[in-house]
Parts: C-alpha cells; sequence; structure tokens
C-alpha cells in the first residue's frame, strides 16, 4: 500500500468569468492534460455580493459536466430544457452538457456570503453527444460518515462504505467534502493511477507527510499510489478529495466547449449560430 505524495501544487488565482464574478481558480486550461479527466476547479466564495452578484448569465456548454457545489448561499439556474431551481447551502448540481445545453447560473446576492465551488470533468469522446440531463443533491441526500476524527460528506464514489448519491456518471469520480480534527489522519484507498487532488478549503493540511502541508486557497495534485493520507496538525482542516481515472484522450478546449479536435469544436459553434446547437430529445 502505497501513499500518495505531493505532484505539484496550485495556488488559486484571482479570475474574473460571466458577467464579472470575481472568483478564485485553483486549475484550469493551462493544466490539460495534467489533471485529466478534471478541467477546471473554481472557488467562488466571497462575503462581497458585488464579486458575484452579475452571476454567469445564458452560455452553452458541450462535451462536458459542470459539478456545482455549495456551502453557503444560493444560485438560481434556469436552462435551454425548461428546467428551473436553486442550489442552496450544503447542495449540489451535477449537469451533465452532453451534445449541448445553455443555461444560466445566477447567484443570488441576498443570501450572503457564498461558499461554493464549480469543477468540469471531461466527458469520454463516447459520451460527448450523450442526451444532456441534471441530477439536483439536496443537503439531506448526501451521505455523512464520521471515522476516527474525519467528517466526511460523500458526494461521488463510496468512502467507509459510505456511498455517495450521484450516479450513473461517466467517469465514475470520487468527490468528498472532509473535516478533519487536529492531530487526527485521514486515509482514503483509490486506483494507483487515477488522477488525485485535494484542495484546502479551511485550516492547514499535510499530505503523506505533516510537514509537507499546503494552505488554504492551495490544491494538491498527487502522483500515483494507493492510498491518501492527509493530516491536520495543530488545528483542524478542511478540503475536498477528488479523484478520477484519466481518460487519456485529445481535448479541444475553447470557452465553455471541450471536444476531442478542433474540427468539432467548430462544428459546436456552427451549431450555435445556426440555432440548432440545443436538439430535441
Amino acid at each position: 500500500m502505497s501513499s500518495r505524495t505531493i505532484k505539484r501544487t496550485f495556488r488559486a488565482k484571482p479570475t474574473v468569468e460571466g458577467a464579472g464574478v470575481h472568483l478564485h481558480r485553483i486549475f484550469g486550461y493551462g493544466e490539460v492534460p495534467r489533471c485529466d479527466p478534471f478541467l477546471l476547479l473554481d472557488d467562488f466564495s466571497s462575503k462581497n455580493p458585488t464579486d458575484y452578484e452579475a452571476g454567469f448569465p445564458w452560455h452553452p456548454h458541450r462535451g462536458i459536466e459542470t459539478v456545482t457545489y455549495m456551502l453557503e448561499g444560493e444560485v438560481r439556474h434556469e436552462d435551454s430544457m425548461h428546467n428551473k431551481g436553486v442550489v442552496g447551502a450544503g447542495a449540489v448540481q451535477w449537469m451533465t452538457a452532453g451534445r449541448g445545453i445553455v443555461h444560466q447560473e445566477m447567484p443570488n446576492p441576498e443570501k450572503n456570503p457564498i461558499t461554493g465551488f464549480q469543477l468540469w470533468v471531461n466527458l469520454p469522446r463516447a459520451h460527448k453527444m450523450m442526451s444532456p440531463r441534471y441530477q439536483d443533491i439536496l443537503p439531506d441526500q448526501i451521505p455523512e460518515t464520521e471515522h476516527d476524527g474525519a467528517r466526511v460528506k460523500i458526494i461521488a464514489g463510496s468512502w467507509h462504505e459510505a456511498q455517495g448519491p450521484v450516479s450513473d456518471l461517466m467517469v465514475n469520480p470520487l468527490y468528498l467534502d472532509v473535516s478533519l480534527e487536529a492531530g487526527k489522519t485521514f486515509l482514503c484507498h483509490v486506483p494507483e493511477n487515477d488522477t488525485a487532488l485535494v484542495y484546502v478549503i479551511e485550516g492547514m493540511a499535510g499530505v503523506t507527510a505533516p510537514k509537507d502541508q499546503i494552505a488554504s486557497g492551495t490544491a494538491a495534485l498527487l502522483e500515483r499510489g494507493s492510498t491518501i493520507e492527509v493530516y491536520a496538525a495543530e488545528k483542524s482542516t478542511r478540503f475536498l478529495v477528488i479523484a478520477g481515472k484519466p481518460i487519456g484522450e485529445p481535448v479541444a478546449w475553447y470557452g465553455p466547449i471541450v471536444m476531442n479536435t478542433d474540427e468539432e469544436l467548430q462544428q459546436a459553434f456552427d451549431d450555435l449560430e445556426a440555432g440548432t446547437f440545443v436538439q430535441k430529445a
């Protein structure tokens, strides 16, 4: 059993997206294919409504899944399939864009502060043009397990025999929200060759060796190995664990659309212009 060491770290960088949302990007376009099957991770947490109230007006997606996880506040969404809803505190929305969806995500400035994350998961070639869909997960649907000082919310995948509620995924990732008491160690077994990341939300976390610490706002991409081992030294810490099997396919990415070739990418934008991007079931 080999514990994973830190391969490299990413410090969240200020970024402006949407209609002027100030957020922090942990990794994105510049890290492809290093984080395969994951494309992007944003932390849009803020206590200042002017940072996020402009939101993300109508925009398209094709070829990916977007995962919105809210800790505080709420985001209202609406899409081209006539869906409407609210992702509130503690909830998750796992949106599979597939062949194409146009939607908007608008944070509610009256629900302040806002704390949340958006993860983009690539879709394999065989599923890039699947039918779009949502999985909306309410807080009470997310299992929470405690073991030896670790309190773990399982969004996708499994930990200590608890299974996350998000199902029928094309990549079958692991997505955990871990709160760890001071002086305790969190252990998680993963397939040897899966990509694995730890992103610290609060406090400091030691990965494999207590001295290899990463601070809040930092992600660690881990080397290959069978075990993720995270320590909390003098203070408690909270972090996300994200892991998944690499797809190993070429990536053609522009804005909110991710395909395998430049020709497929161009076709997506041609479909947008022609009004055929969103197809009826």
